[in-house]
């Protein structure tokens, strides 16, 4: 039964239904008859689908849910049917199925980016055992294992150092665009990137205990607690029926006529509450479609109407998630900035550290030229030295500098703590045992951030910063962008923490983000909108809503549409709601038959459609600007670890 159901509920057998409905309609206005009206064929095909959802929710719902809309509209079916009228029994089956087509359309949502997530677990590990190492699976590292990671290698269970030092890429676990320096006796977890030193770990936390699988799980369990859109038809439902079958009974006793007692079931059929929120839902995705925002389903639109708080990630979220140099400053006469900034570039040249890449780049594009450099050397987490045209270069943090007998003067202390109450990285450069310059990088703050956020604030929306960066350096962000409460230095479950109990306070949360650890946190979300084209592909499929372009500024937008389009979902209700009403009054009259009935309620339909096909090209102020990016965000490095 569930798989002819299936069959006649998919598209092709819904406009195949309305095809032999029009023939029906045609030859009733021609006076024409037939044998057999074609109004059959809509029933059948219409119609089994939905006694198939009203007698399964009959059976299988608990309460007040037994009764739907599909209840009654197959009441109404097979009444109509009674009286020999085919074409108001085919009519009402066959838009209760288009409403059920265009709800199914608006509410899918893929379940890619879990699969995604899954694939990022490491499979295997480097045991050592008795001085000697050995590939094991991951399922098989133990608490205590002793564990050799290499530089590129994915480190695959959370542990502790007991050898060496490197730089870890944590993204995958707090979103930060820097490796963070490590060394002995500093945690490291499970699917986080070694990037450049070798380093021996003791296993913490293994298997279903690691930090990846919690996050995995938490998107497991926030994709669970996702409960299925009720229609606001179903909703109606137990209020509807009653009443509908009480007034055709009272109309029947009353006139005596039971020609108007099915009439008023027919016009009592909440058609137009079942096109009410797919056809505005539908018009409203188009129009965000044209502005290069994807929205997946229509709960996550309708919620978006009631979100009241707004979270946003910091990296590749508000900013563009990409350290450029922001400060090149000298303490010696005898070097300029240009002079200091190819001299530091110079050594760089050879190293993979994201903040070396932007030094070079930097000098690169001020068309600098770049000195001949050996003896390149590079201890992990610290820094580098080489040889650059026979000047000794030590370029690094400042422990890196004072390890190797480098004075720090008063002088560079200062400026080291302006650059880093400022959220900037900075590189300190020795040159023949003395402290030369220092280079500050910083992010990117995105230059619609500010007049985003002033725009959500001026649409009664608050703003909330949920960040893994540290304190210093989202304070001084969240004052660049405008926002005034600030939650820093969070694990993703940490993330999913906070906005949980945002909503315990009653706030309607929305999380905006970017990166694989926020993942948890856009499920957790009522709504969860994620960066599409820089963002990671987790993010986005475990998102509701995508910004393909990057541009935040498409926030204040979506909230007006979302508005907009809840304010005219509850519109077109009110309106089928009084087109029921005034149909019913003249049914009872007797100037209504089934069959002109279905056709009033139908019209009343047609006219909540074209309501909703309004949204599809109306103004919602979007005020993206896509200016040049602003210099002086914000961002920490090796300085701040």
């Amino acid at each position: 039964m569930k798989r002819l159901n299936d069959f006649f509920a998919g598209l092709p057998m819904t406009i195949a239904g309305g095809v032999f409905l029009v023939a029906s309609l045609i030859l009733m206005l021609m006076k024409i008859e037939v044998p057999v009206d074609p109004a059959w064929v809509s029933v059948i095909i219409c119609g089994i689908p939905l006694l198939y959802l009203a007698i399964w929710r009959v059976i299988c719902n608990k309460g007040i849910n037994k009764i739907s809309s599909a209840l009654l509209i197959s009441i109404a079916m097979i009444a109509a049917i009674a009286i020999g009228d085919i074409f108001a029994a085919g009519e009402v089956a066959f838009i209760m199925a288009i409403g059920a087509i265009l709800e199914d359309k608006t509410s899918e949502r893929s379940k890619k980016g879990l699969k995604e997530l899954i694939s990022l677990a490491p499979q295997q590990g480097r045991r050592i055992n008795n001085g000697k190492e050995e590939m094991i699976n991951a399922e098989a590292i133990k608490v205590g294992y002793i564990l050799r990671v290499l530089p590129g290698e994915i480190i695959p269970v959370d542990g502790k150092i007991i050898s060496g030092n490197t730089s870890v890429d944590q993204a995958i676990m707090t979103g930060e665009s820097l490796p963070v320096d490590k060394e002995v006796g500093d945690s490291v977890f499970c699917g986080t990137i070694n990037r450049f030193g070798a380093i021996d770990m003791e296993a913490t936390n293994v298997g279903e205990d690691s930090s990846l699988q919690k996050l995995i799980r938490m998107v497991q369990d926030a994709e669970n607690k996702q409960a299925p859109i009720q229609r606001i038809a179903d909703k109606w439902a137990t209020r509807l029926v009653p009443v509908a079958l009480l007034i055709a009974i009272v109309t029947y006793f009353v006139t005596q006529d039971i020609v108007r007692g099915v009439t008023v079931l027919v016009v009592f059929c909440p058609c137009a509450l079942v096109l009410a929120t797919p056809t505005a839902i539908m018009a409203a995705i188009g129009q965000a479609t044209k502005h290069g925002v994807i929205i997946k389903s229509g709960e996550a639109l309708e919620k978006m109407g009631k979100v009241d708080t707004i979270a946003f990630d910091k990296t590749g979220t508000l900013t563009f998630g990409k350290l450029e140099v922001s400060d090149t400053i000298s303490f010696t006469q005898e070097l300029d900035e240009n002079e200091l900034l190819a001299l530091i570039a110079s050594a760089e040249s050879r190293s993979e550290h994201p903040l070396g890449k932007a030094i070079v780049l930097h000098a690169k594009v001020k068309n600098l030229v770049l000195k001949e450099t050996s003896g390149f050397r590079m201890e992990a987490g610290k820094g580098i030295y080489a040889n650059v045209s026979g000047c000794k270069l030590l370029c690094g943090s400042e422990k890196y500098l004072t390890e190797n007998g480098i004075d720090i003067p008063k002088q560079v202390r200062d400026t080291l703590d302006i650059l880093r109450n400022q959220g900037k990285a900075s590189l300190l450069a020795a040159a023949d045992g003395i402290c030369v310059g220092v280079v500050g990088l910083s992010d990117v703050l995105r230059p619609t951030a500010n007049e985003m956020v002033a725009e959500l604030g001026e649409m009664g929306t608050q703003t909330v910063l949920l960040t893994g960066d540290n304190r210093r350096t989202a304070d001084y962000f969240a004052k660049q962008a405008g926002i005034t409460s600030v939650r820093a230095e969070l694990l993703p479950e940490e993330k999913v923490e906070n906005i949980v109990q945002l909503q315990q306070e009653g706030k309607s949360v929305c999380m905006i983000g970017d990166g694989v650890n926020d993942a948890p946190a856009l499920k957790t979300a009522s709504v969860g909108v994620a960066m599409g084209a820089m963002g990671s592909d987790i993010a986005v499929d475990a998102a509701d809503i995508a910004l393909m372009s990057d541009d935040i500024s498409k926030i204040p937008y979506l909230k007006r549409l979302s508005n907009a389009t809840v304010r005219t979902i509850k519109f077109s209700i009110a309106l089928s709601l009084f087109i029921n009403f005034v149909a019913i009054l003249m049914s009872f009259m007797g100037w209504l038959t089934p069959t002109t009935g279905a056709l009033v309620h139908n019209a009343g339909s047609i006219l909540v459609v074209l309501i909703a096909a309004l949204l599809y090209d109306r103004k919602f102020g979007d005020k993206g600007t896509g200016s040049a990016p602003r210099r002086g965000a914000s961002y920490s490095g090796w300085e701040s670890h």
